[in-house]
């Protein structure tokens, strides 16, 4: 398949696929092409870049950028395990739970739950600090 940038008499500019060069010939000359906008049979081919292709180029650089996604997705599997080791799951209950422990100053619990957008704007303007992990599926 061929991709050409074509024009009509009119100056309107459109694309077409064709299976070959030859093909497009073909049916430029029995008068089969029209223009999508004005239906002039009247249609030629316009200046076109080729597209050059660097494959290896890009097979390296996607395997560089997956080897890198990798990394980074096992390290943040790394990290959700100590979480899920070390931090106790508190779900949806996460604000309550964590103004519990701010307000309270003794506790040295640590916690790990889920909140919304607006739950947690309230609890950065009360000063309370959290830190967002992307959790990563363990079985994706």
């Amino acid at each position: 398949m061929i991709k050409y940038n074509l024009i009509c008499k009119n100056n309107h500019e459109f694309e077409s696929w064709f299976s070959s060069s030859s093909e497009f010939e073909k049916l430029k000359k029995r008068k089969l092409l029209e223009c999508i906008f004005c239906t002039s049979k009247n249609i030629n081919k316009t200046i076109m870049a080729p597209m050059v292709s660097l494959m290896n180029k890009k097979n390296d650089d996607f395997k560089n950028v997956e080897k890198s996604f990798k990394l980074e997705r096992e390290k943040l599997l790394s990290l959700r395990k100590y979480i899920e080791k070390n931090f106790e799951y508190v779900g949806k209950n996460f604000s309550k739970k964590v103004r519990e422990i701010y307000y309270d100053k003794k506790s040295k619990k640590t916690i790990y739950g889920t909140t919304t957008i607006k739950e947690r704007q309230e609890l950065a303007d009360e000063g309370i600090d959290l830190l967002s992990i992307p959790w990563i599926n363990k079985n994706n």
